[in-house]
């Protein structure tokens, strides 16, 4: 599964927040936050690129890096 660190959670709202703009994106699933860790993990499917998840990140405020 595929992991990715976001700056910027402080709460159980923002992992909320994060699990639901990563489960809208097509080809997501098996999202999993984690406040403590400070990243997300996913399934994703291959034509689904980095950039695209990002972005979904970016939208609610936070910054997500590899």
């Amino acid at each position: 599964m595929p992991t990715i660190k976001i700056k910027g959670m402080s709460c159980g709202h923002c992992v909320a927040s994060v699990t639901k703009a990563l489960s809208e994106v097509a080809g997501i699933s098996n999202v999993s936050v984690s406040l403590e860790k400070g990243e997300a993990t996913f399934s994703q499917e291959p034509d689904v690129p980095m950039s695209v998840i990002k972005e979904a990140i970016a939208k609610i405020g936070f910054e997500a890096t590899e």
